[in-house]
C-alpha cells in the first residue's frame, strides 16, 4: 500500500506508542469503523508491537484494511449472543475485526465467571483475532486466570502431509500475578501449534532472511530456507503441533457448526476466504483458593523455577510474559521501531485516508 516515489526509511524509525496508536485507530475509522472498535484493535496491534510482537503489530494494519475494503472484515458487525446460559455464551461476530470480538467474548467470560465460577464465550466467525496474550492478560489482571484458543483456515502443514491442513492455532493461557493487580503482572503464556508463525514468515520475507531449516515448506510441499519461497509453516514438535491445531479447530469451530478445514477443502463457495472461530475461557479462581494463598504460591513456584541452576546459553530463567514486559517498558520510553517497509506502506495507508503520519516525513 505505499505510494509511488515514496522512499522506505534507511532504518527503522521510532514512533512513540500513544502517537502511534491513535494514528492506527484513525485509519481504521476512517476505513467505516466506530471509534470504539478502532481503538479496541489499535490497542491489540500496539500491545503486540510493545512486547516486541511485531509480526503481530501494526504490520498488520495494511492487511486488515485490505480485508475490510474486500469484505472479509466487516467494519459495523452485529455481534449478537445466539447462545446464552448463565457460564456459556455463543456469539456470533458477524465477520468483526478478531479484537472486537475477542475483547467482547473476555468481557462476557468475566462477568459469567463472576456469577458462575466459570465463563466461557465461544466465538464464531470472527477474523485475525492477533496475539491472544492481550485478552488473556487483561483477563488476569482483574483477578481471573484466563484461556483462549482460535482456528482458522488452514495454513500450516498438517504432520506427514506436504500441504497446509490446519492453521498455526494460537493459545494463551494466563494467571494473576503474585502481588495484587497493582504491583505485580500476571504470568502470560502465548503460543501456537507451528514452530514459526505465519507472520514471521511474511516479516522474513519483507527482511529478506534466510530462514532456519526446518521450519517451512514452499508451496509445493519442499522443505526450504529461502524465505521468498516459504509457504507453509511446519507444526511445533511435528505430530504434537498439528495434533494440537486439530484439536483447537475441534473444540472451536466445530462446536459451532462453523468447520473451517472441512469447508476449506469443499466446493462451497467461498471455500478458501479468512475467518476463524475462538474461545476465550475465564475462571474466578480465587472462589476456589484464597486469593492470598494462590498468589503465594505462585510467587514460591517462580521462585523455586528461579533457583535452578541456569544456562547460560539460554539468556536466563525466565516465566512466560517476563521477556515481553521488559521489551514493553523499553519500547514505552524509546518509542516503537517501524522498519522501512512498514513504513513506507503505514504512510501509503496515510495518504489514501488523508493523515498526518505520527512521525516526521
Amino acid at each position: 500500500m505505499s505510494q509511488p516515489g515514496q522512499a522506505a526509511p534507511a532504518v527503522p524509525l521510532r514512533v512513540a506508542p500513544a502517537a502511534l496508536q491513535q494514528f492506527i485507530a484513525t485509519l481504521f475509522e476512517r476505513a467505516g469503523m466506530s471509534a470504539a472498535h478502532a481503538t479496541t484493535v489499535a490497542d491489540a496491534l500496539v500491545w503486540a508491537n510493545l512486547r516486541g510482537v511485531d509480526t503481530h503489530g501494526v504490520a498488520r494494519v495494511p492487511r486488515y484494511l485490505e480485508f475490510v475494503e474486500t469484505g472479509i472484515i466487516n467494519p459495523r458487525p452485529d455481534l449478537r449472543a445466539v447462545s446464552d446460559s448463565p457460564a456459556v455464551q455463543v456469539l456470533e461476530a458477524d465477520r468483526a475485526a478478531g479484537a472486537i470480538a475477542m475483547s467482547q467474548a473476555g468481557e462476557t467470560a468475566i462477568a459469567k465467571a463472576r456469577f458462575a465460577g466459570i465463563g466461557l464465550v465461544l466465538v464464531r466467525g470472527t477474523t485475525h483475532t492477533g496475539s491472544l496474550g492481550y485478552y488473556t492478560e487483561s483477563i488476569a489482571r482483574r483477578g481471573l486466570t484466563a484461556l483462549a484458543l482460535t482456528a482458522s483456515t488452514p495454513n500450516m502443514a498438517y504432520h506427514g502431509a506436504r500441504a497446509a491442513g490446519v492453521s498455526t492455532a494460537p493459545i494463551s493461557i494466563a494467571i494473576p500475578g503474585a502481588g495484587s493487580a497493582q504491583t505485580d503482572d500476571p504470568i502470560v503464556l502465548d503460543m501456537a501449534a507451528g514452530i514459526v508463525s505465519l507472520g514471521r514468515l511474511v516479516q522474513a520475507k519483507r527482511l529478506k532472511e534466510t530462514l532456519a531449516p526446518g521450519l517451512a515448506l514452499d508451496a509445493a510441499g519442499n522443505p526450504t530456507t529461502n524465505a521468498q519461497t516459504a509457504h507453509i509453516p511446519l507444526p511445533l514438535g511435528g505430530a504434537k503441533g498439528s495434533g494440537l491445531a486439530l484439536m483447537i479447530e475441534m473444540l472451536t469451530s466445530l462446536a459451532v457448526g462453523n468447520p473451517l478445514i472441512a469447508t476449506f477443502f469443499s466446493d462451497a463457495t467461498g471455500a478458501k476466504r479468512h475467518r476463524q472461530n475462538a474461545l476465550v475461557l475465564a475462571i474466578d479462581v480465587f472462589r476456589f483458593c484464597p486469593e492470598d494463598v494462590f498468589r503465594r504460591d505462585v510467587a514460591l513456584t517462580v521462585a523455586a523455577l528461579k533457583a535452578l541452576p541456569p544456562d547460560p546459553a539460554a539468556g536466563g530463567i525466565l516465566m512466560p510474559g517476563e521477556r515481553g514486559y521488559s521489551e514493553a517498558r523499553r519500547r514505552r520510553q524509546d518509542g516503537i521501531p517501524l522498519p522501512g517497509g512498514i513504513a513506507a506502506e503505514l504512510a501509503g495507508a496515510a495518504a489514501k485516508y488523508g493523515l498526518a503520519l505520527p512521525w516526521a516525513p
